[in-house]
C-alpha cells in the first residue's frame, strides 16, 4: 500500500484544444445563424391558395347505390 500523495494533472496542450473546439462550433453556429437570417429575409411572400371548388357528393338513399345512378368506376 502506498502512503504518498498521488498527484494528477492535465496536459496544458487538453485545456486549449477544448478551448479552440469550443470556438470553432461558436463560429459553425454563428455561420449557420446568419444563413438561416440571409434566408428568411430573402423569401418572398406567398399568397394561400384559393379555396378548392366545391365537391359534389351523392348521398344514396336507403335501398339505393351509386350502381344504380350509373356512378360505377367513373368519377363525377
Amino acid at each position: 500500500m502506498q502512503k504518498e500523495q498521488l498527484e494528477l494533472s492535465f496536459d496544458r496542450v487538453v485545456v486549449p484544444a477544448a478551448a479552440s473546439r469550443c470556438r470553432v462550433r461558436s463560429s459553425r453556429a454563428t455561420w449557420w445563424f446568419r444563413q438561416m437570417r440571409r434566408v428568411v429575409n430573402r423569401a418572398c411572400d406567398w399568397q394561400s391558395a384559393p379555396p378548392p371548388r366545391p365537391a359534389q357528393t351523392y348521398l344514396c338513399l336507403a335501398g339505393e347505390s351509386a350502381f344504380s345512378h350509373g356512378m360505377h368506376g367513373r368519377a363525377r
